[in-house]
């Protein structure tokens, strides 16, 4: 059943509207929705490796307004729709403890939150809620979205077909891996906050 999910995938992944899907899926990531768009840049950068820096630039730009919307959610309407998503990915306490610490390292913060596995909508949110500086904010995404998603196409594009290899050969063994850095993304921001 793995293996035919990626092969799905796969071909979805070059069919002509998935950049629409890679936009949208980017956009709902960086602002509510809790799995990462790489899950969908990866194949694509793999079916099309020639697209990979197009594909990245666009992954990194609706990250961008993803993750302004993010922001506003947490400026403006963080009592109705930030504090739910907040206490589904962590608790309040915790964010709590972010926002002092937006304080001390701002930018810095959403520099680190934007390249690692940490889910991305918290930082957004709670760069609302600190009333972060929009422009930085959206300077931070920018630097740190776009180091992520070129740094993915980057390896991709050198290494696509040595990687697809693998994948096709030990597709288990990466869905794992995969799934250990997501779930690691998630217990790295309980232990930082």
């Amino acid at each position: 059943m793995l293996q035919r999910l990626y092969e799905w995938v796969l071909s979805k992944a070059a069919h002509p509207h998935a950049l629409w899907w890679l936009i949208a899926f980017a956009f709902a990531e960086a602002s509510f929705f809790p799995i990462p768009a790489d899950i969908l840049l990866i194949p694509m950068v793999i079916a099309a490796r020639k697209r990979a820096w197009e594909l990245a630039a666009w992954c990194t730009a609706a990250s961008v307004l993803g993750g302004g919307f993010g922001w506003l959610v947490g400026y403006g309407l963080f009592e109705t729709v930030g504090r739910p998503l907040i206490e589904l990915y962590s608790s309040m306490e915790q964010f709590a403890k972010v926002q002092a610490e937006y304080n001390k390292y701002g930018v810095f913060f959403v520099l680190i939150g934007a390249v690692t596995p940490i889910p991305y909508k918290v930082v957004t949110i709670a760069s609302g809620v600190a009333h972060m500086d929009f422009f930085a904010f959206t300077g931070a995404s920018i630097v740190g979205r776009g180091a992520r998603y070129f740094a993915v196409a980057g390896a991709l594009f050198i290494f696509g077909p040595w990687i697809k290899q693998f994948m096709d050969q030990n597709l288990k063994l990466a869905v794992l891996l995969f799934t250990v850095l997501l779930v690691g993304g998630f217990v790295l921001l309980a232990y930082v906050i």
